[in-house]
């Protein structure tokens, strides 16, 4: 088996909400942010969005990207934990019905991780995540023998949360540095740069060839006061660094250089995965030839397609 991209993170099974600013903040969530909660928790906020209108898929930060990947016709596999339970059935047929193989045997007792994303009208995100079995992935849920046949292998930094996803993750990029497999890591949230550095500070020191993430994210883990600084900062830890900035498009740092790929233009609707899709284009491209500054094009041309 070859494979393009090997993605490692949380299985979280996403419902969409559309709702406006005041029940947003009625609820009591920091916009724009994820936050951690329980299954009780969930279940409260989901009673209290009453009849609106909702949409499910397979979700997770690192699992948008390998569909990315996918849909623009490249291998891609996800090493995830799913319950055994009907969110759990539902998100191995919708995940694979995009195109991304997984191993069915990582299928444990518990419930399937659930995020709750709300879109408010001026498309921006917040998300509220039970974690659920996928909080247990560990380095069990590896497979070295696809990771050594894989170009990438990309980690998700929502995994950092638990001792047992920052020792999947770990492991991952021991075996990926044994086999000669590039390593890639997004920062996937300011909240859990802050609440989790070490970790990410660790997995980065250990060896990142290739690092994404979005200007608060940026900020957050060098301390820097704007994204070009916090850019050149990261492009000393990284051999090629993808910093995006919204609708300005993305900071490329590679082979000693800086270049900002534009935008793509487009009405937003929903910016729910644009940061994972971005990841997406830019791994597809980089797995079949672009070099660095095209793969980044791509990327935001994905990530304006997802908005």
């Amino acid at each position: 088996m070859t494979v393009d991209v090997y993605g490692v993170g949380n299985t979280l099974a996403d419902i969409q909400v559309q709702i406006s600013d005041s029940l947003l903040e009625s609820l009591g969530f920091a916009k724009g942010m994820m936050t951690l909660v329980d299954h009780e928790t969930q279940q409260k906020v989901l009673a209290a969005l009453g009849e609106l209108p909702r949409n499910q898929c397979a979700g997770g930060s690192a699992a948008n990207t390998m569909i990315g990947v996918a849909r623009f016709g490249g291998q891609a596999y996800y090493a995830c934990l799913i319950g055994h339970d009907s969110w759990g059935d539902f998100y191995q047929r919708d995940l694979e019905g995009a195109g991304v193989a997984t191993n069915p045997a990582n299928r444990s007792d518990g419930k399937t991780g659930q995020c709750l994303v709300f879109i408010t009208p001026d498309a921006d995100r917040t998300l509220n995540t039970f974690l659920g079995i996928s909080s247990a992935i560990g380095p069990d849920q590896l497979q070295e023998d696809i990771i050594a046949a894989s170009q990438y292998v990309y980690l998700e930094g929502y995994l950092f949360s638990s001792d047992d996803g920052f020792a999947a993750a770990a492991q991952t990029q021991k075996i990926a540095r044994r086999h000669g497999t590039t390593v890639s890591l997004t920062l996937s949230d300011p909240f859990m740069v802050g609440a989790f550095k070490e970790r990410f500070d660790a997995i980065i020191d250990q060896g990142v060839d290739l690092l994404f993430c979005n200007e608060e994210e940026a900020l957050a883990c060098t301390g820097a006061s704007d994204r070009e600084a916090a850019g050149e900062i990261l492009a000393a830890r990284s051999a090629t660094t993808y910093i995006t900035c919204g609708a300005d498009g993305a900071l490329v740092y590679s082979n000693g250089e800086k270049e900002m790929v534009p935008g793509v233009r487009v009405e937003a609707v929903d910016t729910t995965g644009a940061g994972d899709l971005f990841a997406g284009g830019a791994l597809y491209g980089l797995s079949y030839g672009y070099n660095p500054v095209d793969a980044a094009r791509l990327g935001s041309y994905a990530a304006a397609q997802i908005v």
